[in-house]
């Protein structure tokens, strides 16, 4: 299943305030090369141009679809389709801006007082992940989809301080939790479904099976984010921050 840039704008605004957030720690003017690894539509891209008017600005991504929206948006910008487990600078780069990284093979392709800037959600403990694993265990899917399941893909702050302190001379770790103020008819699924829901909805081939697993998934979700009164609905989310800096600048 193709990344779908329109499902993954639905919360346009709710999924820029983290890396706006982020971008307001990096001090300075960067200079030189600016990439957005895993740019995505290209949505914090436009903001980095923004920020950083001066630099060359490079978007990385895997999805054809996903970097056809960012160079329509940003026809200025350089985008390179790549993993970003595989992709290297071709010269040290001023920030490397992520929202999940190979952090020490991305730190050595920083200029000196370059910075690393990262955002990962770490919200795999809450009802709206646990669900996934709950449907994957209810139907005759479970097989094929058990290897889908990442129980906790991002790993505690503190772990990320150990890898990092070695190769940093200023190094700002930290974690928030957003209230989103969602609206629509369940409203959590559809933000999922733009995201970690996509790999569990592309290993079903068959539509009708998809179908099934969605719509049992949309009903264990929507019982534990119910609509508030006044019909929004509030959908905690934490994200973890990095900000780490090569020494030498």
């Amino acid at each position: 299943m193709r990344w779908d840039p329109e499902q993954y704008l639905a919360f346009d605004d709710l999924r820029l305030r983290p890396a706006l957030d982020l971008m307001a720690r990096i001090p300075g003017a960067a200079g030189g090369m600016v990439v957005d690894l895993g740019c995505g539509p290209g949505n914090v891209t436009e903001v980095l141009r923004g920020r950083f008017p001066d630099a060359e600005l490079v978007g990385v991504d895997s999805s054809p679809d996903m970097l056809a929206r960012a160079r329509a948006a940003l026809p200025d910008a350089r985008f390179v389709e790549a993993s970003i487990a595989d992709w290297q600078p071709e010269r040290p780069a001023g920030v490397i801006y992520s929202n999940a990284a190979l952090f020490p093979r991305l730190f050595a392709g920083l200029a000196p007082g370059g910075h690393l800037a990262v955002q990962m959600p770490r919200n795999h403990g809450e009802a709206s992940h646990q669900a996934m694993i709950e449907t994957v265990e209810a139907g005759a899917w479970a097989n094929r989809l058990r290897p889908v399941v990442r129980e906790t893909p991002v790993a505690l702050p503190q772990s990320y301080h150990r890898i990092l302190a070695p190769l940093a001379d200023r190094l700002d770790i930290w974690e928030a939790v957003y209230l989103q103020v969602l609206e629509g008819e369940n409203p959590v699924k559809e933000w999922t479904k733009g995201t970690a829901l996509r790999p569990f909805l592309a290993a079903l081939e068959d539509p009708g099976e998809r179908a099934a697993f969605e719509a049992d998934y949309a009903r264990r979700i929507l019982a534990a984010y119910p609509p508030e009164a006044d019909g929004r609905t509030l959908f905690p989310f934490r994200r973890l921050f990095i900000v780490a800096r090569r020494a030498g600048g």
